[in-house]
């Protein structure tokens, strides 16, 4: 048995960092600044989430449990508009709107069916399952927005020669939809091949760390990887689509004023 981990023991662990520093001063990588400033920060930030969600689950309110969830996704969805270059007034409802409708319903689904919870609203699962959607998510469609109007944006030209010989904004569109989807979720996909082989995922760690009985650990892990594979290809393509409506005008083309 263990003794539970304690701020003397982040002290410990974060004196690790110095080398680095030195390092980056001698080899005169100007990153100490911003190396510092980050781990500070992380320590802080995560310190108040820590009290918070203590106070949220202890409470357990259901509204207030949605809320939260509601508020996550809504810096989510700041998070991938500002992170993608695009404008975060006329991007940030078709981008918050793709992520409700794919990680809310990924949420209730999963707590229901896949963990058969008597109450789904339970904050200890209905925040901390609908956070690591919420992490990947951000991170594909980041990826995706990027990847799909950079690319229309850089091919310009090619994209209105074929609008003018006829074909849709979808026939158009479609080489950048495939490689965006491709580009966001591969990463998830290179995760669910090399796991366990390569690398302990977090959640399993924790759980393990925390007691879990290994077999219940990986079950949990499973069941996680493949609904953040769905909800992250899902997500993606609504994204894209939503999106569409602000990012093309009337006549098809492609509003470069809506970019950063």
């Amino acid at each position: 048995m263990h003794d539970n981990i304690t701020y003397w023991g982040i002290l410990f662990i974060a004196i690790l960092v110095i080398p680095e520093l030195v390092l980056n001063r001698t080899l005169g990588i100007k990153s100490n600044r911003q190396t510092i400033i980050a781990v500070v920060r992380s320590v802080i930030q995560l310190s108040i989430v820590g009290l918070y969600l203590q106070f949220i689950f202890d409470l357990n309110n259901k509204l207030l449990n949605v809320a939260y969830i509601l508020i996550m996704m809504s810096v989510a969805g700041i998070s991938a508009v500002r992170s993608s270059n695009l404008k975060l007034r006329e991007l940030f409802i078709p981008v918050f709107f793709s992520i409700l409708v794919t990680n809310f319903p990924m949420v209730l689904y999963f707590n229901t069916i896949v963990l058969r919870l008597s109450d789904v609203w339970d904050a200890q699962y209905l925040i901390t399952i609908g956070g690591m959607l919420l992490g990947n998510v951000l991170k594909g469609n980041i990826v995706g927005l990027t990847a799909y109007y950079t690319g229309i944006k850089n091919n310009h030209e090619r994209f209105c020669y074929d609008l003018a010989m006829g074909a849709s904004v979808f026939g158009a569109t479609k080489p950048y939809l495939r490689d965006a989807i491709n580009l966001a979720i591969q990463p998830t996909i290179s995760t669910m091949e090399t796991i366990g082989l390569v690398s302990l995922p977090g959640m399993m760690t924790g759980q393990i760390l925390g007691g879990s009985v290994p077999m219940e650990a990986i079950l949990y892990q499973i069941a996680i990887m493949i609904a953040i594979y769905v909800v992250r290809y899902l997500n993606v393509i609504l994204s894209i689509l939503f999106t569409q409506q602000v990012m093309f005008d009337d006549r098809d083309m492609l509003r470069l004023e809506n970019f950063r």
